[in-house]
């Protein structure tokens, strides 16, 4: 007996595909996230908890991006997440970019995921498209401002070091070095680009090829934006998300006893991304001792550092990891 097997969703990217494609980092969609994230728990209990108390002091009205967001429908609209324009977006770009969204594409996309039975929310939305768009925007301006503008500094540190070192990957082995690297669920062979586990069919090739977007408050998965008004834009866990909202562990005192307390505290600390300065900061002491014990780590091949603009973020090594144990590696990988 033949049984049919579903078909991953496949892009099929050609030559002009590959070269637009590019990599950026956007505070809209860690926002989105987060608000998914939020109403779902389980993951990135840290923040989670922190927001909840933040909230409880003072809640946000979120009476229409809220409905859009979060129900039980298999997707949500998606022209409330413009592909980034640029490699990091500010959250007033991407807004206005939302807000250029037509009342057309507004329609089709609220239709697309609620069919006949939207929430009031969509149909306000699908009546007054520019003055609903403003709506959802300002909120969402507000949701940035009190969940991800304070913890923007070590986000974007997590985003920034995943951005190098997708660069790297793909300066060293090309698409299939990037592709095959981003997630599990992600397969590469003769320009086709597969996502295990989606079964949406493709509408053709990316037009102008795909934004990849590193995402820390998402799911532990990749999501796929195909009928979008920009870019088609793979969305994908970041490295180093599952350490971000942990709390830094004390050192064990073998570990201690063999590289000293502040080579095995940095060790340690740089499970997260970290700049020499931040480094500083967290462990009280000056940037110039930092940059000594990081020169002594890197020589052993216990910690790495990829330049991001003008700022170099170093970042705890697999071989350092192995030092900490192998739950913690585990977890930092994530």
């Amino acid at each position: 007996m033949l049984h049919n097997r579903a078909v991953p969703l496949t892009l099929e990217l050609s030559v002009a595909d590959l070269a637009g494609t590019r990599l950026a980092v956007s505070p809209l969609s860690e926002t989105i996230a987060g608000l998914q994230t939020l109403a779902g728990g389980g993951r990135h209990g840290g923040w989670v908890r922190w927001v909840t108390a933040e909230l409880a002091v003072r809640p946000l009205e979120l009476s229409w991006t809220w409905p859009l967001l979060v129900h039980d429908r298999a997707c949500w609209p998606q022209f409330l997440l413009p592909a980034p324009a640029r490699a990091a977006t500010t959250i007033d770009e991407a807004l206005d970019a939302l807000r250029r969204t037509t009342a057309r594409q507004v329609r089709r996309s609220l239709r697309r995921v609620f069919g006949d039975r939207p929430p009031a929310a969509a149909r306000m939305l699908a009546a007054e498209p520019a003055a609903g768009l403003r709506a959802v925007a300002a909120e969402l301006h507000a949701a940035h401002d009190r969940l991800i503008a304070p913890q923007w500094t070590r986000l974007r540190a997590v985003l920034d070091a995943d951005i190098a070192y997708r660069a790297k990957r793909w300066a060293e082995g090309g698409a299939c070095g990037l592709f095959t690297d981003l997630h599990p669920g992600l397969s590469w062979r003769d320009g086709r680009l597969s996502l295990a586990g989606d079964h949406r069919r493709a509408p053709g090739g990316p037009i102008g090829g795909l934004v990849l977007s590193p995402v820390v408050l998402g799911p532990p998965r990749v999501l796929v934006k195909l009928h979008t008004t920009t870019q088609t834009t793979v969305r994908y866990p970041a490295r180093g998300s599952g350490a971000l909202w942990t709390v830094r562990r004390p050192v064990a005192d073998p570990l201690m006893r063999l590289l000293g307390r502040p080579r095995a505290e940095l060790l340690e600390t740089l499970r997260v991304p970290a700049s020499t300065t931040a480094l500083a900061a967290v462990l009280h002491v000056s940037p110039s001792a930092v940059s000594q014990h990081l020169r002594v780590l890197r020589e052993c091949g216990l910690v790495t550092g990829v330049r991001s603009g003008r700022t170099v973020l170093y970042r705890t090594t697999g071989k350092g990891l192995g030092l900490l144990g192998p739950a913690v590696a585990q977890e930092s990988v994530v």
